[in-house]
Parts: C-alpha cells; structure tokens; sequence
C-alpha cells in the first residue's frame, strides 16, 4: 500500500473518531443532521476524499444514514439495540444460523432478566406499573391475532430493557429485538387468526401475569423460573424454524 493511501485512511480515521465521539457523546442528536460538506472541511482540514471516507466508516458503524437527493444530508443514529441487532443477525446469517438458536439464547437470558427485574429496589415504582400496563394492553388486544403479537413482544422487550443492568439490556435486548422482528413478520403473513386460538393467547398473558407478581414481590428465583418456562412455549410459531435473515430487522426496526 502506497504511502498517500495510507495517509488518506489515517486522516479519514481521525476525523471519524472526532465525529464518533461527539455521537456517542450525545454532542450530536440523534436524527439531527451532520453540516454540510463544506461547514466539515472548514472544521476538519483535509480533503474531500478523506472527509467522504469518514462519512463511509461511520454509515458502515450504524452511525449515519445517508440520504440522497435535495433533502438530503448525513443523519445520526445513535447505537442502540435494533443496531446491534442487525450486526448480529448479519452475521448469524452468514453463518446460516437458525432463529431457534436465537430463541435458545433468549431462554437463557430472558429469563436472567427477569430476575434482576425482581431485585431492583425501585421495582415498585420503575418495573412493575410498567409491565401491568403492558400487561392490560395485551389483554385488551387478546382478541386481535397481531395486536395480541405485538403487545406480547412488547412485554417480553420489557422485561430486558427494565432489569436495570446496561450490558444486559443491550445484549439480550438485540436478540429480543432480533427476533421480534421475525415473529412480527410472521404475523402479518397470517390470513388465519384461529392459528393461535384465543385460549391459548390468554394462557400466555397469564403466564406474564405471574412473572409480573413474582417481580412484584421481589421473588427473582420464581420470577426467573416462571419466565423460563414460559418461554419454552411461547416460542413456537411456524417461523420459528427458518434461519435468521438480518433484513426482518431492518424492516421491523422501530
């Protein structure tokens, strides 16, 4: 490699570590929009093309998203968990991994979750009225197939993004969102409602019932049990059995 490429990449790299940290930093909000090209050259002196690399190596990131045309311009996107998902399902897909396998992992950390729900000191006032809430919306819905699909995604996402631990949250809540994703798109592919009867729809909103009063009560081995066992069979639904396609959840990201 010459050494104009290599020095091409290293001012390319530093005006991307500038404009990363400012990101993450929250210097730069999410969904604004970066300068324009000419504002940033008079910031960051260097060229055209190392500046037009930066941009690439933050659009690679997740970071910005380019948009074309005349209302057009770099926006931001801060990392969060429907980002990471799509880096996971990028490369579990590459290694043609299956969405049970995906399930297999969530029954180990859901559950985890749930527990670390039940030991949070503020539970009362932070977890709880959030995932009741959650709760009545999904009764209410029990009688509408996707609502009641979404509504209980919505439960299950809660129950990670509430346990209080950031690596978790992140973590388990890309695979949560990973394959909300898949199960949701399964959903709208359903012309027969009667393919979960509504018995059992609320059979499961009572499994979530008694996670929920575990919680509550501040039992995390019972809530991490019940949340494991439920889990066993809720996951099941045709789809369940394809392979993770990272696309899902560029479609579903929300």
């Amino acid at each position: 490699m010459s050494e104009p490429t290599i020095q091409f990449r290293r001012l390319a790299e530093q005006v991307a570590d500038q404009l990363r940290r400012r990101i993450l930093l929250g210097e730069l909000a999410d969904g604004s929009i970066l300068p324009k090209e000419d504002e940033l050259l008079r910031e960051f002196p260097v060229s055209k093309p190392s500046l037009r690399e930066a941009m690439r190596i933050l659009e690679a990131e997740g970071l910005l998203r380019v948009r074309r045309g005349k209302l057009g311009g770099a926006v931001v996107r801060r990392p969060n968990a429907a980002n990471v998902a799509y880096t996971i399902g990028l490369v579990l897909g590459s290694q043609d991994v299956s969405l049970s396998d995906v399930g297999g992992a969530l029954r180990q950390m859901e559950p985890a979750c749930a527990a670390l729900c039940a030991e949070r000191a503020d539970r009362g006032h932070m977890v709880v009225p959030a995932l009741r809430a959650l709760h009545a919306e999904a009764v209410e819905a029990a009688d509408d197939f996707q609502s009641a699909i979404s509504a209980s995604r919505r439960f299950h996402e809660a129950l990670v993004a509430l346990c209080g631990n950031q690596t978790m949250i992140m973590l388990a809540g890309a695979l949560e969102t990973l394959w909300s994703a898949h199960e949701q798109g399964w959903s709208t592919r359903v012309t027969d409602d009667g393919i979960v009867p509504i018995d059992e729809r609320l059979a499961v909103l009572e499994e979530h019932r008694q996670v929920i009063d575990a919680i509550e009560s501040g039992d995390a081995h019972r809530a991490h049990d019940l949340a494991a066992a439920h889990l066993i069979t809720a996951q099941h639904y045709p789809g369940s059995a394809g392979m993770v396609d990272p696309a899902m959840v560029r479609h579903w990201d929300h």
